[in-house]
């Protein structure tokens, strides 16, 4: 809830690769002058449940409800469900700008993405698990298409038409089977990193079942289940321009709510939307990183906040490349300044991989000898960001020494800070549990590491792994050969979505713990699908009625 004290710091580990590291410090037990922060623990911790990380800033998991069993632990009587009246308010906001938007379906759900720490509710019977607003938007987007009088013919025509859906059902399946019975089957066999309600932090402990098998297949069979609702509904009707209404709302409520979180440190307000934070995470929004004041936005800390502008980047920045768009333009320029000042490591890494296709665009056009006005703003730009970082450096050479030390801190020496090495720690050891239980994994939502490939690959197995391989295969390709068939204005939307995804995908990599894609991955990844059949389809029934004026006229 909002205003509630930020969880103790817990132990830190020392690098596991060291020989001889300092005696563990359990509770009770003294440590002789050290604070409880500075102890380091051994490799291995005991399986007991014994803290090995630390609350670090602007670290913690994108997704709450992370369970224990020591956290699985509530009074009897107590209600299931506990509803928050600032997140019923933001929701009610959001229906009313979606209504009026005219697409109460598409724009709310979208919409509903830029509040990534809003809960309407308090689920108790799942460990405290709050899931976000968004949640409520894609369960009543499922429900209206399966409302539908003629649901049964067209969900067999998306089945039909859609071949990657049958992959998308079998993951499902596959996860739903694999998080109730890979604990259990492998129980003890290996350990896990999960959130302990009771300390407030990671631990290391032994494979068993856990209240987030529950709560995080269920977050991913909603995304599943809101993009084949998405592919009914954009496969038998127009909606791009929903798509695009919803997209460019969700990018400009973003950036709105950066700016004021910016503004708001900048003046010294504090934090300015903690009446919206009503998500039970632990909420970093007031950390600072190297002297300067990390940017959340409407999210709880700063990596999250810098996952969603990488990926709105994507979106106005494509669109703009493909339209021209002037509000594309204005966007993109607000949400690169918001991220490179959330200081986050997600978001420097994340732009260096996003500049790779952006570096070989603006090199065919130099080979070519044909730029473009947006190109050449963009040299514009780079160059006047060059010469003025030399200038300011050349006045004062030490005028950029706060910004060397943010560089040096999230990028550079990032490997080899406490939050780097705990992070590595929970990345080997989930490789290592994907060998303990033979390549099946521990079961979706078992445990958390610090990337989403690697999340995946433990959580789901070597079985699972590749059927998401496969989705991401298909939104990486996007609609093919099939977009010469497609008018101006749907090529945009759909290759901005996409790009949109696939620059969460990167932020995802370098720090999400679950193996969850996010609810983005499947929107893109319905939107691209639908598309490309509904082009094929398109395509079909011109040669068909080609084939019966020949035979008219034969």
């Amino acid at each position: 809830m909002p205003g509630s004290p930020a969880p103790p710091p817990c132990l830190s580990f020392n690098a596991y690769r060291r020989a001889d590291p300092p005696p563990v410090r359990s509770e009770g037990v003294s440590a002789g002058t050290l604070p409880l922060w500075d102890v380091r623990l051994r490799p291995l911790a005991p399986l007991s449940g014994t803290p090995v990380c630390r609350s670090m800033q602007g670290e913690t998991p994108p997704l709450a409800a992370y369970g224990h069993p020591e956290g699985d632990l509530y009074e009897k009587g107590r209600a299931t469900m506990q509803f928050s009246i600032p997140g019923l308010a933001v929701c009610a906001a959001v229906l009313i700008v979606a209504y009026y938007s005219r697409g109460i379906l598409i724009v709310g759900l979208m919409v509903s993405l830029a509040f990534g720490s809003t809960a309407a509710m308090t689920l108790t019977s799942l460990g405290g698990s709050t899931p976000l607003i968004y949640t409520l938007f894609a369960a009543l987007l499922v429900t209206a298409v399966t409302a539908r009088r003629y649901i049964w013919l067209e969900l067999g025509s998306v089945f039909g038409s859609i071949r990657s859906i049958w992959i998308l059902t079998s993951l499902m399946t596959y996860a739903i089977i694999g998080a109730w019975l890979l604990p259990r089957l492998f129980a003890g066999q290996t350990v896990v990193f999960v959130q302990s309600k009771t300390r407030g932090a990671v631990v290391e402990a032994s494979l068993a079942p856990v209240s987030a098998n529950t709560s995080q297949t269920g977050y991913f069979i909603l995304g599943g289940l809101t993009a084949i609702a998405l592919c009914m509904l954009l496969l038998h009707s127009d909606r791009i321009d929903q798509l695009r209404r919803g997209f460019f709302l969700w990018c400009g409520l973003h950036a709105g709510m950066g700016l004021i979180d910016f503004f708001g440190k900048f003046a010294g307000a504090g934090d300015l939307l903690a009446p919206i934070r009503t998500a039970s995470y632990a909420l970093l929004t007031d950390s600072v990183e190297a002297g300067f004041s990390r940017i959340t936005g409407a999210f709880s800390e700063a990596s999250s906040f810098a996952g969603a502008s990488l990926s709105c980047l994507a979106f106005c920045y494509t669109y703009w490349r493909k339209t021209k768009s002037s509000l594309a333009q204005w966007l993109a320029g607000i949400l690169l300044f918001l991220t490179l000042l959330s200081t986050s490591s997600t978001a420097y890494v994340g732009l260096m991989a996003l500049c790779i296709p952006v570096a070989f665009s603006m090199s065919a056009s130099v080979l070519s000898a044909r730029f473009e006005r947006q190109e050449i703003l963009i040299f514009a730009i780079v160059a006047f960001g060059v010469v003025t970082v030399l200038g300011v450096s050349l006045y004062d050479a030490g005028a950029l020494d706060p910004f060397i030390r943010l560089i040096n801190s999230t990028i550079i020496n990032k490997a080899n800070s406490s939050s780097g090495e705990e992070r590595t720690y929970w990345n080997v050891k989930s490789l290592q549990s994907f060998l303990d239980t033979s390549g099946l994994g521990v079961g979706f939502g078992s445990s958390r590491a610090s990337s989403w490939p690697i999340a995946v690959l433990s959580q789901l197995g070597l079985f699972g792994s590749l059927m998401v391989a496969i989705l991401v295969a298909v939104l990486v390709s996007g609609v093919g050969r099939a977009r010469e068939r497609l008018d101006p204005e749907t090529d945009a939307v759909v290759l901005s979505v996409r790009n949109a995804a696939l620059a969460s995908i990167i932020a995802n990599s370098v720090s999400a713990g679950s193996a969850d894609p996010g609810m983005l991955f499947f929107i893109a990844f319905a939107t691209v699908s639908a598309t490309k059949a509904r082009a094929r389809r398109t395509v079909t029934i011109l040669r068909q009625a080609q084939h019966r004026l020949l035979t008219q006229a034969i």
